[in-house]
């Protein structure tokens, strides 16, 4: 194992109490009382499936590797990228596949991206998030063993889990198996949000799922095959790789950015609650250090104080919406995610009263929000000035019958 250092239950340890406010001065000062998941993480570490490399290093010799991979496809605490560590160990690697942002996950927000040469590696890297989403035959010909291996952020309009269904897709109708190296599902507490009406299928939310469905990439590939989704019901074979030590209600800090607009901490959990927003008028701070993380138009002026501008910035976002334009509006940089977290549903104030007051309201919605909600009922509900209450009443019974399909799936607790 050369070339590569492992997480020591110390080391892994000592990351947990650095990274995570889970267990630090509450905010009057006095010292929190660890839950029962806060517990087992003090005990044992939570451990992603790249990390345990002696579970499935055995399991990739003698085969032809194609691997699914981008920047937070690490292993160990010094975050090595997963593909340099295999070549090290002689794994005969023979193409890198991208997703959205591409293979180092450095490319904008919605730019396509083509095939090319990795320069590190000198392996090819093929896109599918460019001329087509789904592997060819040739994309995959010369491998046997696929590896999927991708942070995910739980949310149905995050464009990886749509990149996995057409990656088993393609596997399946060309008989080489999948394996998924799992990670933590930083918003797996979750399981909330309107069921996508399939009518409104699109690359950001293909499946009838809610918004949140509190599932690791593994389980939901799981799911994806069990509910026949894939074309003609095919079913991919899979390999799973669990993370170790791990249930859904842990707080977990991912340790790289999944994508270049959610680079915070605060942003990934913020992003499946004010997502919404892309579908409306306003900006949510792309083309700003702070993306995610600041809701705001010009229109709000007389509303609000804070303010902010998007600009151009390569790499990030190129062409932000409402580009060196000050939008005024309301910063969530330190609001405590924790008062959400801790109630298990989707935040749906922050959509309903921002409507409430923006003068505009004839121009408020734009036609992406009904792919991003996965109906119009949504949007007709919110322009009809219905409660939080009431709209949340609509998405049963629906979300009953997907928690109880979602609990045939899972890994973990």
């Amino acid at each position: 194992m050369t070339g590569i250092k492992l997480y020591t239950p110390i080391l892994a340890l000592s990351l947990l109490f650095f990274k995570c406010d889970n267990f630090a001065q509450a905010p009057n000062g006095a010292q929190k009382t660890p839950n029962n998941a806060q517990k087992k993480q003090l005990i044992a570490p939570v451990l992603p499936a790249a990390d345990r490399l002696d579970t499935y290093l055995g399991y990739l010799k003698g085969r032809k590797i194609g691997m699914l991979i981008n920047q937070t496809s690490i292993i160990g605490s010094n975050k090595k990228p997963l593909v340099d560590s295999l070549l090290k160990l002689g794994v005969n690697i023979k193409k890198i596949y991208g997703p959205e942002h591409g293979f180092r996950g450095n490319a904008s927000d919605g730019a396509k991206i083509d095939n090319t040469v990795d320069a590190v590696t000198g392996l090819p890297a093929l896109s599918l998030y460019g001329k087509h989403f789904k592997p060819t035959p040739d994309d995959l010909k010369g491998i046997n063993l696929m590896l999927f291996d991708v942070q995910d952020v739980g949310t149905r309009f995050y464009t990886y889990i749509s990149t996995l269904h057409y990656v088993m897709e393609a596997c399946a109708e060309n008989n080489i198996e999948l394996m998924i190296l799992d990670r933590p599902n930083p918003n797996g507490v979750y399981v909330d949000g309107p069921i996508l009406d399939t009518a409104f299928r699109s690359f950001v939310g293909m499946h009838p799922i809610p918004v949140l469905h509190g599932m690791t990439i593994a389980e939901y590939a799981q799911m994806i095959n069990g509910e026949g989704w894939l074309k003609n019901k095919v079913k991919c074979k899979l390999k799973i790789i669990k993370v170790a030590n791990y249930q859904h209600d842990m707080d977990y800090t991912l340790p790289v950015n999944p994508s270049p607009n959610l680079n915070t901490a605060q942003s990934v959990l913020l992003y499946p609650h004010i997502c919404f927003f892309e579908g409306t008028k306003l900006s949510l701070g792309r083309g700003t250090l702070f993306p995610f993380q600041v809701i705001g138009s010009p229109l709000l002026k007389d509303k609000y104080t804070f303010n902010f501008k998007p600009v151009s910035i390569p790499g990030m976002s190129d062409k932000p919406p409402l580009k060196d334009t000050i939008c005024y509006g309301i910063d969530l940089k330190n609001y405590n995610m924790q008062t959400i977290r801790s109630s298990g549903k989707l935040n749906l104030a922050w959509l309903i009263d921002i409507y409430n007051i923006y003068p505009d309201k004839a121009h408020f919605f734009t036609p992406y929000f009904k792919k991003l909600a996965g109906n119009d009922e949504l949007r007709q509900q919110i322009i009809a000035g219905k409660t939080e209450a009431e709209v949340r009443r609509s998405w049963e019974p629906g979300l009953s019958k997907f928690k109880a399909i979602r609990a045939k799936y899972l890994l973990y607790k």
